[in-house]
């Protein structure tokens, strides 16, 4: 297939990183023409640049991709831990949408930035908790240490298997330990639904703003789902 489009595309990009006015158009061109057939490696020109605008934007080029990204899986680990908090951001997308039983250790990777120091992280994080499958969630705890992050997984994936905690969910929303807080109202939003949605009214009550806010934007949606 003819290349020659994305990858001028690509250098645009890299050559006009804090040109919005350049970059949007061709990160958009660009996006088409990755749907339309053009390698997702080639992504990895803008993933591994210094410059963090232009890694930012193959971040969320991955990201809008959705399964297309699974062939950047092994990228993943990368983007994970990097500086810019938006390629992380991003990264976590394509984890939630590709990853399998055999990306445990990445899995896990995401399941630690539940303590990342940027609230826009941790947010991402608790979508994921609430919206990854059991056997992703399995995934991940079969790669990390005994220890917190483990048993918090291994919690949470009891709620889905088994009878829910309700009572442990509530006491865990109020917990001194942000972390547990999260994992709280990660059980909260999946085992709430539009006929009974007493545990997410409780998570968008919580002291913690971050999950208040959370709780009360899937509260929303529930709602005007149910009046839908």
């Amino acid at each position: 297939m003819e290349t020659r489009t994305g990858d001028a595309l690509i250098e645009r990009i890299r050559t006009h990183p804090a040109d919005d006015d350049i970059v949007g158009p061709a990160a958009n061109d660009l996006l088409g023409e990755l749907h339309a057939g053009y390698p997702v490696e080639n992504l990895g020109r803008l993933l591994r640049s210094d410059d963090e605008a232009v890694a930012g934007t193959g971040a969320w080029l991955l990201a809008e991709l959705a399964e297309l990204a699974a062939p950047m899986m092994d990228e993943i680990p990368a983007l994970l831990s990097h500086r810019n908090r938006i390629v992380r951001y991003y990264a976590i997308a394509v984890v939630l949408e590709n990853a399998g039983e055999r990306h445990g250790p990445v899995i896990a990777q995401v399941i630690a930035l539940s303590q990342d120091p940027e609230s826009a992280i941790r947010w991402k994080v608790l979508e994921f908790l609430t919206e990854s499958s059991v056997e992703q969630l399995e995934a991940g705890a079969s790669c990390l240490s005994p220890g917190r992050f483990r048993d918090l997984i291994e919690w949470l994936v009891l709620q889905e298997d088994e009878e829910p905690d309700v009572s442990g969910i509530i006491t865990r929303l109020a917990a001194g330990d942000p972390v547990t807080r999260l994992f709280a109202a990660a059980a909260a939003t999946s085992l709430s639904g539009p006929d009974d949605m007493s545990l997410l009214e409780h998570a968008a009550g919580a002291e913690d703003e971050e999950i208040r806010s959370f709780a009360g934007e899937r509260l929303s949606e529930l709602r005007e789902h149910g009046t839908g």
